[in-house]
């Protein structure tokens, strides 16, 4: 066997991806939708908090900022096994889907509030007095004309902080979470053969390209044309 025929046997072995690729399909299944409830938790909370600090209540502010500057210094793997782990001594006792969730859920959190603050403060002073001049409250001028111009801002930032955050998911296989890196691990283990992380590679190619494509293309639609 020549070296290059060894190569495809190790890495490559068709008869090893066909029996495990059932498995990697639903670890696919299972980051899919992770994925998609960190970005939507994350996303959400992210924006009611910029909302919300930009109302100028000082205890709340420094409540919110304390809890960005929180989230966004500690490792995610940290916030996963505290949830998992350490919950379960106040008898609360997530699953391993739900711990995942919550710690990417709050990271993205996180930053996506601190993006959407950058924004926001971002627009220049005369936009809010103009709006208010035209008899709009503030909460009408915050959400009329500084919100959707804020919004354009953050595109770039925010797409590339969301991927990089959602690719995290792989991190649930440290609490057991049947996703595709937990899945083609445990068929490495149970083949002895790396040819499922080849298929679990794959599948990250599948799912993420799209996404830092459709990134790029919002990028270049949404930005301010000069």
């Amino acid at each position: 066997m020549s070296n290059w025929e060894r190569f495809l046997e190790t890495f490559f072995n068709a008869k090893v991806m066909a029996k495990y690729l059932p498995d990697i399909a639903h670890g696919t299944l299972v980051t899919v939708e992770l994925a998609g409830l960190v970005i939507l938790t994350g996303l959400a909370c992210g924006l009611a908090l910029a909302l919300l600090r930009s109302l100028g209540f000082r205890p709340v502010n420094f409540l919110v900022v304390f809890a960005v500057d929180l989230f966004r210094s500690l490792p995610p793997l940290v916030i996963i096994v505290f949830i998992y782990f350490g919950l379960p001594a106040v008898n609360v006792a997530p699953s391993g889907f739900v711990s995942t969730w919550l710690s990417l859920s709050l990271v993205l959190t996180a930053f996506s509030e601190e993006i959407f603050w950058a924004g926001i403060t971002s627009i220049a002073k005369g936009q809010w007095e103009a709006a208010l001049s035209t008899g709009l409250t503030y909460g009408q001028a915050l959400m009329s004309v500084v919100l959707p111009q804020a919004l354009r801002l953050t595109v770039p930032p925010l797409t590339n902080r969301t991927i990089a955050i959602t690719k995290g998911t792989a991190l649930g296989t440290v609490v057991a979470v049947s996703e595709i890196l937990g899945t083609a691990s445990s068929a490495v283990s149970n083949s002895y053969n790396p040819s499922p992380l080849i298929l679990g590679a794959a599948a990250y190619l599948v799912l993420f390209l799209p996404v830092v494509v459709l990134g790029r293309w919002l990028e270049t639609t949404m930005v301010w044309k000069r």
